[in-house]
This record gives structure tokens, C-alpha cells and sequence, in this order.
């Protein structure tokens, strides 16, 4: 069992209604892209939302990476703001209350996923929470020319994006376009994955931890939503699993023959369950004929 157990969106009935569940929108500034090269977490923001746009709380902070500070030019944090910041540790059990009973997402979730598995499941945030990833749901469900966080936003709605490259404000953002995608699908979405698992979050220390937020926290109460207008929603669903990695042309072209071949089969399993259940009902509607005619022989 892996940090996440990943599920995904889908307009056939099968699963959860979308709207129904709460999530919990993650996103993290690093100090490079891959932990197993020394990279460390140095700011962590999540939102906790229902699916109907309810914003249920809101948590950021700046980390400690006890480590040298990279990545500057994307997340822009200066070392002086690290000062009393607290180690990725002691933040488990915030982030574990955030993430309970809640199907965890992000853009690009293999990113997030990454770093909490080398540095908050180390340090006792527990495994096997079910997650969710927009990147992958948006190129399953929707033709667009990009699919970045800021691009997908904007092409959508008409809107960037604001606070971009923090964490705070690359969740709400996920989360806006999370909440809008359930709310102009067309029909329902639901979720289909492993069910929300209900975290133990450790006693807190008996020294509080004094967490340091590089953005304020919102005030509303609900995420703005838009309608897309102009989006372009797939007349067959690709697979979520084939909708990772550059997804340039080709892989265009290899998910949406997969997406083919699984519509085709859909449709063969059904005449095939219409035609099996005409021969069962026609069975059953000569054995009554013979158990009447039986009955009416009788003096």
C-alpha cells in the first residue's frame, strides 16, 4: 500500500457523487523536484472543501528543510523567513487532521505524494489515504491545449490564478478547479477509489507549534465557482492511468484508442445483457405457459 491509493472522476454512474465528498487540496514549495536527490519541503498549504464548494478549513505554513535553500526562482523564499519556522515533523498532525476522513488531491499528485512519503510518513503521518489528481482527471475528461494549473484555469474560467508559486495559493486554486469541474460536468461525477480512511493524528507536543503561514488565510466561506463555457468535454472518457507523464500527441492518440476499445466493450457487454435477458425472460415466460396449461388440465 502506497502513501496514496489513487481513485479517479468518471460521468458513469458507478462509485461516489463527486459532490458529496470533502477533499483535501494540497500543495507544497520545495527546495528541488526530487527528494531522493536531498530535496526538501519548505512550505505547505492545504485546503479542506466539500464538493459542493464549502471551504471547510484552511492551513498553510513555511517548513524548516534543515537543509540548503534551493529552488528560489520558482517558490521565492528567502532564507530570513525561515526563521522559526517548525521541522516537517512537527506538522504531522495538523496536516493529519486536514487529510482525515477527506480524499486528498493535488495537480500533479506524484509530486505531493513524493514528499509526503520521504518526509511526513517517516515522521508518523500515516499511509494509505485515498487521493485524487486533477492533472490526470483533466486530461481524462477534457480536451484543452494545456493543461498546467494556470493555464487549465484560465482557458476554463477566464481566470488566473492569483498567488501563484505559494502554497496557499496553488490549493485554493486546485480547489477552485476542482469544485468547478464537479459543478459543470455534464452530469453527475463521481469518484471511484478507495473511500477516505480516518487518520490518528498524534498528541500534540506540550510545547504548541508556532506555525509561520506566508499567506493570509481566507475569509469566505464558499470557493468562487464559473461556468466553462467554452470547454470541451471528451465524448469518451480516456483512462486516468494513461494521462500522466508529458501526455504529448501520442499519448493522446494510445488513450483515446484505449478509451475506443473499453466504449466498444461497454456497449457489446450490453446488447449482450439486453439479449441474455429476453432469452431468460422468454424461458420463464414459456415455463409459466406450461405450469398453467398443467394446472388448468386438472379436474
Amino acid at each position: 500500500m502506497g502513501t496514496l491509493r489513487t481513485g479517479a472522476l468518471t460521468r458513469r454512474r458507478v462509485g461516489t457523487r463527486a459532490a458529496d465528498l470533502e477533499y483535501a487540496v494540497i500543495d507544497v514549495e520545495t527546495t528541488g523536484l526530487d527528494p531522493r536527490e536531498g530535496a526538501r519541503l519548505v512550505e505547505i498549504a492545504v485546503v479542506r472543501v466539500h464538493g459542493d464548494g464549502r471551504v471547510v478549513d484552511e492551513f498553510s505554513t513555511l517548513v524548516d528543510p534543515r537543509a540548503p535553500l534551493g529552488g528560489q526562482e520558482f517558490h521565492g523564499i528567502g532564507e530570513g523567513e525561515l526563521i522559526g519556522a517548525p521541522r516537517a515533523a512537527e506538522i504531522v498532525p495538523r496536516i493529519a487532521e486536514l487529510l482525515s476522513g477527506a480524499v486528498v488531491v493535488g495537480h500533479n499528485l506524484d509530486f505531493e505524494e513524493r514528499f509526503l512519503t520521504a518526509e511526513l510518513v517517516p515522521a508518523g503521518l500515516s499511509s494509505g489515504q485515498s487521493g485524487l489528481c486533477t492533472l490526470r482527471a483533466l486530461r481524462s475528461q477534457l480536451d484543452l491545449a494545456r493543461y498546467s494549473l494556470p493555464r487549465a484555469s484560465h482557458l476554463l474560467s477566464g481566470d488566473w490564478p492569483t498567488g501563484q508559486h505559494t502554497a496557499l495559493g496553488d490549493a485554493r486554486a486546485c480547489a477552485k478547479l476542482l469544485v468547478e469541474m464537479i459543478a459543470n460536468a455534464p452530469g453527475e461525477l463521481y469518484y471511484t477509489g478507495p473511500s477516505p480512511r480516518f487518520l490518528r493524528a498524534d498528541a500534540p507536543e506540550e510545547e504548541p507549534v508556532r506555525f509561520k503561514p506566508r499567506t493570509t488565510p481566507g475569509t469566505s466561506p464558499r470557493l468562487p465557482m464559473k461556468p466553462w463555457t467554452f470547454a470541451r468535454w471528451r465524448p469518451r472518457e480516456f483512462d486516468p492511468v494513461l494521462c500522466g507523464g508529458p501526455f504529448g500527441d501520442s499519448e493522446r492518440e494510445s488513450a483515446e484508442a484505449a478509451a475506443r476499445r473499453a466504449s466498444q466493450l461497454r456497449e457489446r457487454v450490453g446488447r449482450a445483457a439486453v439479449v441474455t435477458g429476453g432469452i431468460a425472460a422468454t424461458v420463464a415466460g414459456g415455463l409459466l405457459v406450461r405450469m398453467a396449461g398443467g394446472h388448468s388440465s386438472r379436474p
